[in-house]
């Protein structure tokens, strides 16, 4: 079930988030519980040739792939979508005009302006059918507008308008410098959760997706209710260090 069909229907959908950008290592992530694969390039290691290489075995094991494209890298939401992405993050959406920008590149006319050569994507999927591809494309791949600052919290209802977009990803920790004015990063922030609960409610009352980064997992019931349905959880250190963990732990349990 692609990505846009399980969001609307409600279910909760947890995406590793990658910055290694090694096909053995995704295709690792892919084997996991984890129901999708996010390939951050903005603050990863993931760039345009990974992003070609590491899409396929996400795409084989049958899961949903995610890029994250660097601030204003709006060509590279189209290259993605080309390589067989189903959904694109674009940070630092700040106003209407940003998300018009990202819409322009996700889509294909006559809602945006996507040029058309899915050759790679549609190989990898087994798409022979350009003429349904192309007429259910809009509809399948989906664009999230990260919402990272006061501007972007103040232009809110404005960047929900814009058709095309089709969801919005929260980025607490940046939310959280522009919270507290810089002088902290903490994405539990207190005093940020009234607005972090406002943007997920005021995505749903528009008809779009709510996601976000998963800092603190324990977190994640909290957000739920708010209305999130998307969360990121990573990277591979994070994964890495947590499993290392834990086996560790259990190991040595067993000793008298």
């Amino acid at each position: 079930m692609s990505l846009a069909a399980r969001l609307a229907a409600d279910e909760a959908v947890f995406t590793a988030w990658s910055s290694l950008p090694e096909p053995m290592t995704i295709e690792v992530l892919c084997q996991t519980a984890f129901d999708a694969v996010t390939l951050d390039m903005q603050h990863g290691g993931h760039g345009d040739d990974s992003v070609l290489r590491c899409m396929l075995p996400v795409i084989a094991a049958g899961k949903p792939g995610l890029v994250r494209i660097p601030v204003g890298r709006f060509d590279m939401a189209s290259r993605a979508l080309d390589f067989g992405a189903e959904a694109v993050i674009a940070p630092m959406i700040n106003s209407a005009a940003d998300a018009r920008a990202f819409v322009a590149a996700m889509k294909f006319p006559p809602l945006g302006e996507r040029s058309w050569g899915p050759t790679i994507g549609a190989n990898r999927r087994r798409q022979g059918d350009m003429r349904a591809m192309l007429s259910g494309d809009n509809a399948r791949t989906m664009a999230f507008a990260m919402i990272e600052t006061r501007r972007a919290y103040e232009a809110l209802d404005d960047i929900l308008a814009v058709e095309g977009i089709d969801g919005i990803f929260v980025g607490p920790s940046d939310f959280s410098i522009a919270w507290s004015e810089g002088r902290e990063v903490n994405a539990s922030l207190e005093g940020m959760m009234g607005a972090v609960a406002d943007i997920a409610a005021r995505a749903r009352d528009a008809g779009k997706r709510a996601g976000i980064y998963l800092v603190d997992v324990s977190g994640a019931g909290r957000l739920s209710a708010m209305g999130y349905r998307l969360f990121a959880i990573g990277g591979e250190g994070r994964l890495m260090t947590a499993g290392a963990k834990l086996l560790v732990d259990q190991a040595r349990g067993t000793f008298s």
